[in-house]
């Protein structure tokens, strides 16, 4: 009895240990599953700037600290939750080991690392002095961020409250707004003017909303093609720097980022041909790329910068006249940086000022257009209210 009780035991142990072998085979197949599909994904894996500054500014200390490269690639492989950019770290540490360019390491991921990246870290290699020159970019990639946040928290309010304005408004109109036009059907009376307008709206939108809304989504995509076109992105970044007060913030914005860039470029060592390259390419606005276009021309003929920007009406005066002033004194990088900052304080003040005036702004029109509608639909009532007490 007892050696058929330890086969008993035994073989249910092993059935246990079975068991366990499978299960621990399962989740590793599916880590290998994700770990494959990661790796597929790291090569067109688009980076936020925010992590790529964070990245950056650690690997600048790590370096300035006397940590070797692949240490410090090592340690923020280790330390970073993004799997994906994980992965990105873990192979151009596997380059680098190699003897491979940290740059060209880096350049195999061009939707994780941007060209500015790539070629301050080139430049740095040149002169031996990455950690340096990754500080800068670092502080370059902050302060971008910084500005971005500011503006997208300053219109995360009012397109919020817009969008629930048209919701609310669609809903009363089509919902509410039929109720009211039925009790005034038995009135068998001429109904005011803007009470028919709203009930005749009311009709329309409950026919044609689909159609509307079909309508609205084709053309958005229509929209959205043509602005990826030449002519459709120079006429789309035409209509945004026009538009009032919105477009002389992206003005400000977008005159800041092309000085800070190519000041840090020509700071870090960067031909000023490949920094104005680069700058055309970080800008996202068709007048600045235009505008590196012809300055690299000039440049290439024996002319200097400050006599392009002087023939281009997209750039301020005070531009025109500080940008000489930097090639008069030989400090062009310097002279750029003061006119970013000149930027980004311009364009702080702006987004203070939006801030500050939205709010009453949208409480007026919600007022205007809710009140206006339940005006719009108690006038009837009033009118027999007051011939009844007639």
């Amino acid at each position: 009895m007892a050696l058929l009780s330890t086969q008993s035991s035994n073989s249910r142990n092993s059935l246990v240990h079975k068991d366990k072998q499978k299960t621990v085979s399962f989740w590793e197949s599916q880590k290998l599953a994700k770990e494959k599909a990661y790796e597929k994904k790291a090569k067109r894996y688009k980076l936020k700037l925010e992590t790529l500054a964070v990245f950056t500014q650690q690997l600048a200390s790590m370096l300035e600290a006397g940590l070797p490269l692949v240490s410090a690639l090592d340690a923020l492989q280790d330390q970073t939750d993004d799997p994906v950019f994980r992965i990105i770290i873990r192979e151009v540490k596997a380059d680098v080991s190699q003897g491979n360019n940290f740059s060209a390491a880096c350049a195999k991921f061009p939707k994780a690392f941007n060209n500015l990246f790539i070629s301050m870290v080139e430049a740095g290699e040149a002169s031996g002095g990455l950690a340096e020159i990754l500080g800068k970019v670092a502080g370059y990639f902050e302060a971008t961020t910084k500005l971005t946040k500011k503006v997208k928290s300053a219109l995360t309010y009012p397109v919020a409250v817009i969008a629930l304005a048209i919701i609310l408004v669609n809903v009363l109109l089509i919902f509410v707004v039929p109720t009211f036009a039925e009790m005034f059907a038995d009135f068998d009376a001429e109904l005011p003017g803007p009470t028919q307008f709203l009930v005749d709206l009311s009709e329309f939108l409950k026919s044609y909303i689909l159609w509307i809304l079909a309508g609205g989504f084709g053309l958005f995509q229509i929209w959205s093609r043509f602005t990826k076109t030449p002519k459709g992105r120079r006429i789309k970044d035409n209509l945004i720097t026009r538009a009032p007060i919105m477009g002389n913030l992206v003005v400000k914005i977008t005159l800041s980022r092309f000085c800070r860039t190519y000041a840090t470029l020509l700071r870090s060592g960067v031909p000023i041909l490949r920094s104005l390259e680069i700058v055309a390419a970080s800008s996202g606005k068709t007048q600045v790329e235009d505008a590196c276009k012809a300055i690299s021309k000039n440049i290439s003929e024996g002319g200097q910068v400050s006599e392009t920007i002087q023939s281009i009406n997209f750039f301020p005066p005070m531009m025109k006249h500080m940008s000489k002033a930097g090639e008069q004194t030989g400090n062009v990088d310097g002279m750029m940086n003061k006119i970013a900052d000149f930027y980004d304080t311009e364009a702080d003040a702006i987004i203070s000022s939006l801030t500050s005036l939205i709010e009453p702004m949208l409480i007026v029109f919600l007022g205007v257009v809710v009140g206006g509608i339940v005006m719009a639909m108690f006038m009837p009532i009033f009118q027999l209210s007051s011939v009844v007490g007639g």
